[in-house]
Order: structure tokens, then sequence, then C-alpha cells
């Protein structure tokens, strides 16, 4: 019989361009890398034997029987052992497990140890072939190899199937697709044993496997050319899977990048980084540097070296005058720091550790470097805790509402009240404000919390309004975050409306920090609120952030003078003489003027002389809780 091998010179040839790309791909050397490699190994054997084979068994009279008969037995060994390799690639992409990999691979290789068996045992059976002078003789048993691959694809697509939850769907269909492409190629070619295939098919399902997982465009950088983050988080959980791993991540976030994108454009700004991922290349240990997010670089030491002296030396390299082109710019940089220790239990607690170093290294001046160090690791693990307690508490609305009474010049009572969230009983004791709400801002839990402050609001104010309480209204605190809500003016009527409680009652406050982050959206929603009758107030006027033109653009009810002004008029008479002005200035414009922090007589006394609306502070009293609030208000606004 003449056998058609074209197709197999043409996989030969595909599989060497797979195999010259695949070695400019991820240099990770895990179980998943290795395997691939494998593949192509066995593949490329697979086919060059049955090449040499198909030759010498066409033109056997030119060959030694004995050499035929080794050649075409090498290729009926590597026919299965291509199976299982293949197989073992699929387990190795779903399984990070090792030791399940391991085990997998164990049990799995016994039917291809049994084949290799009666492979071996073919010369003095026949069952697979014969070589005789007068050329190639099929066995009994030829199909058995048809078998070993089908076995291999079946355990491949049921492997996939049972583990379909676990994986992404592009990797899933990868992993259904090439095993089922190979079976129906297989096919086709015992329906046309004139015409060899298997190294094609073979070759096929690695074109598959390389363009979808293997690619080397998955693990690059477009712009700098560099690993990416995906790739750096293959390395780490490559690390992680090691006995006992050792590594720095350190990460390199330039300052104020942004900044450069909006002066000289984005075009100039990709320049910037390019040049500066090619500064870190050059001075990093070779394959070590990674793009972590858009202006952050990442650096993954996993040689021994001196760590101080190459940070120093990242900061002299880093903190200069950079230059593209005609454009100049200096550039600094803020750098955290983790090593590996016990304390990190996966790849995902060491990315939290290393992000929470460079935004603390961010808060720092100029250049600063941050080590994640124990004591850095017992507050990200109370940050944890508290966002744990946050949820907990929101979702069963357990925490409590605290309402300072605020004293009114003019009737003489107090007419209005801030509300205070409190957490007080949770298994790390009492959270207090200054701590957990950073946290929830940050989290992202501010915003639904806000709106379940609201509600227990407006139950305080139906309360005291059923007792006929005389008050004015209730202030609420607005976090910033609040503003990126769209439908926050709509949520707020609705929360309102749903008490049934008047509108009025209510008085909004947020910080100067909202109106400079938000000013478009915060004037936006203070319009609407004051179309419904909510009286608005800007909270820690003072503090910096907003200037008087965009105070004035917002339908204010009334300022709250940060609690530091109180306490320098105490001290200085320029800074006494400038709140009198103050004060003037926003009764001109019919704001009313509140001052907080007042805890004693004597601040009282000069405070009275400003001639403000009404005072806040410990002096009239503290934060108190929902009865012990009503019971207040009882005894001063109806006596």
């Amino acid at each position: 019989m003449e056998w058609n091998i074209i197709s197999e010179y043409c996989a030969l040839l595909i599989l060497m361009i797979i195999w010259t790309y695949e070695k400019k791909g991820s240099n990770i050397p895990n179980l998943k890398n290795i395997i691939f490699r494998c593949c192509l190994i066995v593949t490329f054997l697979s086919i060059l034997t049955n090449i040499v084979s198909t030759i010498m068994i066409n033109q056997h009279q030119l060959y030694p029987l004995a050499l035929i008969w080794i050649i075409t037995t090498i290729y009926f060994i590597i026919t299965p052992i291509m199976g299982l390799i293949y197989f073992y690639y699929v387990i190795s992409t779903i399984y990070n497990n090792s030791k399940t990999v391991k085990k997998i691979m164990m049990i799995s290789g016994i039917p291809a140890l049994l084949f290799l068996c009666f492979i071996l045992s073919n010369h003095k059976t026949g069952y697979i072939f014969e070589i005789t002078q007068q050329g190639y003789v099929r066995g009994d048993y030829i199909l058995t190899t048809y078998a070993m691959f089908y076995l291999y694809c079946i355990l491949s697509m049921v492997f996939a199937f049972l583990n379909m939850k676990n994986i992404n769907n592009k990797t899933l269909g990868v992993l259904m697709l090439f095993p089922l492409l190979s079976t129906f190629i297989i096919i086709f070619q015992q329906t046309h044993p004139d015409i060899i295939l298997s190294g094609f098919t073979a070759t096929s399902a690695l074109l598959i496997v390389y363009l979808y997982l293997q690619n080397r465009q998955i693990y690059i950088d477009y712009l700098t050319k560099l690993p990416n983050r995906w790739e750096l988080l293959n390395m780490l959980n490559y690390l992680f899977n090691k006995k006992n791993p050792e590594f720095s991540l350190i990460v390199v976030s330039i300052r104020d990048f942004k900044m450069i994108n909006n002066h000289y454009g984005q075009k100039v700004g990709d320049a910037f980084l390019q040049k500066i991922s090619n500064e870190l290349y050059e001075i990093s240990p070779s394959d070590s540097v990674y793009r972590f997010n858009g202006d952050e670089f990442a650096i993954l030491i996993t040689k021994k070296i001196n760590e101080k002296n190459f940070i120093q030396n990242l900061q002299q390299k880093l903190n200069k005058m950079w230059s593209v082109d005609t454009y100049n710019c200096y550039l600094s940089s803020a750098i955290g720091v983790v090593s590996y220790s016990k304390n990190y239990q996966n790849v995902d607690a060491v990315i939290q550790s290393i992000e929470y170093a460079v935004i603390s290294a961010k808060k720092m001046p100029e250049n600063y470097v941050c080590f994640y160090d124990e004591k850095m690791f017992l507050k990200m693990e109370r940050k944890k805790q508290i966002i744990d307690i946050l949820k907990a508490k929101l979702n069963d609305q357990s925490f409590e509402m605290y309402y300072q009474p605020i004293y009114s010049m003019n009737s003489q009572n107090f007419a209005y009240i801030e509300s205070l969230i409190r957490i007080n009983d949770t298994p790390i004791g009492p959270i207090y404000p200054s701590e957990f709400i950073p946290i929830a801002e940050e989290s992202g839990i501010i915003i639904e919390l806000t709106y379940v402050i609201l509600g227990k609001v407006c139950q305080f104010i139906k309360q005291a309004m059923k007792q006929n309480i005389p008050f004015e209204c209730v202030h609420v605190n607005f976090s910033p975050l609040q503003f990126s809500q769209i439908d926050l003016s709509q949520h707020v009527i609705e929360i309102i409306n749903k008490h049934q409680i008047p509108s009025h009652k209510i008085k909004i406050e947020f910080t100067e920090s909202a109106v400079a982050d938000s000013t478009e959206a915060v004037i936006h929603f203070a319009k609407q609120m004051n179309l419904h009758g909510i009286k608005m107030g800007l909270d820690d006027f003072g503090t910096g952030y907003s200037n008087v033109s965009t105070v004035m653009s917002i339908p204010f009810h009334a300022i709250k003078l940060d609690r530091s002004l109180v306490l320098k008029a105490m001290e200085d008479t320029k800074a006494s003489a400038m709140i009198k002005s103050m004060v003037a200035a926003f009764h001109a414009i019919e704001m009313q003027v509140v001052v907080e922090g007042v805890e004693t007589q004597e601040q009282f006394d000069t405070i009275k002389e400003y001639g403000v609306d009404q005072i806040q502070g410990y002096y009239f009293s503290k934060p108190l809780p929902h009865d012990k609030a009503i019971t207040f208000l009882k005894q001063h606004n109806m006596s």
C-alpha cells in the first residue's frame, strides 16, 4: 500500500513555526508550560518517525528490515504518549494544585504504560504490525492504537466538562474543541487508511491551543512589550506551588502621571511609559519586570540580591528629568515592597498587600518606599475584619445611630440635630468613625450605608414628631462617593416618601472635598433637593478644598465651620477677626453659620460674639443614642 504523507510535511512545517514563536512566550517554568513544550517535542518526534517509517516501508527493499522495525515501533510507542501528553496538558490547565495533577497523571498513565508493554512485545506477536520482505502488514489489533488516542481524547473532554465551573468559557471551549477535532480527523483516517493524518491532527490541536492559551500576545503588554499583570499572577502562582518560595515583589507607581497625559497628550504619555519600562528592564534582573497597571510597574525578585542597594539604585534612575522628543518633565515615584512570608496563603493576599503598600507610599512624600511589614499586615487584617463587620452590620442594620443636639442662638433651643453612626458591639470591640468611615468609603460600602442611615434618621424624625417635639431638621452626612450615583436624587426622595415625613425635616451635609471632586454632580443634586424643600449644608468649611465662587453656586442653607478654625480663633486675634468677617459675609448672602467643636465656656463666649447662628459641641451635649436624644429634646425644647 502506498501512503499519502503530504499533510505530514505540512504539519511538520506548521509545528516548527509554533515552536519558534512559543519560545518568545511565557517564561514561567510551571507544569502547564512544560507539558505544552513536551507536546511539541512528542508531536515532532511522532511526525518525524511517521514520515521516515512511511518512506522506508514504501521502499523497504532499500533499507534493513531491523531498522524499519525500530523506526516504526518508535512511532507506535509515541502515538499513545502523544494522546497522554495532550491529556496531561488539559489537567495541568484545569488544576492549580500540583498534588491533584500528579495523582491524576499517575492513574491516567496506567493505560499508556500497558499499551507500551503491548507495543514492545509486538516484534514477537505481530499483533500491531509486521515488516516482512513483502513489506508492511497490519496486525489484527492495530485498532488498539486508535483506541488509546480516543481514550485520552474522551478523558480530556470529560475532565473539562466536570470542571467547567472552575475555568473560563474561552479555555473550556479550547479544551473541549481540540480533542473533539482530533477525534473526527482520526475517524476520517480510519475510513481512508491510505492518507496519513495523525501528525496533521496533532499539529491542528496544538495550533488551537497555542493561539488561544499559549499565545505570546496573551502575556505581553502591547505598549511596553513587558510581561503583563496576568503573567505576573501566573508566575506568583508558580512560586506559591514551590515548597519554600522566596521572592520580593516591588511595585513602582509613577506619581501624578495623569497630568502628563492631560498636558502633553496620550501619545507622548505612552512614549514616557515606554522609556520608563526600558529603564526598569535595564537595571533589573532578567525577566523580572512586568507592567502592573497603567502607570505602575512590578519587579519580581526571585534571586538573592542586595535589595536595599537595588531600591536605592531604582530611585536614582527613576527620579530625574525625563525627555521624550522636545518634551521634558520630572517624575517622582511611590514604591511598595512585599517579601514572601508564611502569612500569605495565596497570590490574592500578596496582591492586596502590595497594593496597600503602594497606596500607603503615595500618602507619604515623594519617592517614598513603603515596606509591607508585620505591622502593616496586622493593620491590613484589621481592615479586612472591619469590612466584614460593616457588611454584616449593613445586612442586618444592627449599627447604632447617635444624635448630637445643635443649639440655635435665635430660638434659644436645640432646633437642629446631627445624626452620627456608631459601631460599638463587635468581636474586636468598638470601632470609631475615624477608622471605619474611610474603610467604608474605600470599599464602597458607604453608599448603601448612607441610604440605610437616612432611613433610620427618618424613623427618628417620625418618632420626635409624634411626640410633638419642636425642631427644625436633622443633619445627615453624605460621603463624596455618594455623588457617583446617577439616581441619587431619586433614591433620597423615595426613602423620605416611604417614611412619610416632611422633606424639610432633612438637611443633607457634605464636605468641601465632595464639592471639589464632583462639582457638577453636587450642584445638580443640591438644586434637585432644593425643589423638594430639603436643606443643604456644607460641612468642615475651611479645610481648603473649595473656593467661594463654587460655594456660592450651590443653594446651601448653612455653612459649618471646621473645628480647627475655632481652636485657631482662641489663640490668634487675626484668625478671630477672619472668622467674624467670614460670618458677616455668609450672612450677607443669606446663609446660616454653624460652629462645631465647642467644648468650654470660654469657647462658647468667644464664638457667641461672632454672631453665628448655631453652635454644636460637648459644651451642650455629647452624641446621644436614639432614646436619650429624644428625652434630651423633650427636656430642652418643650419646657
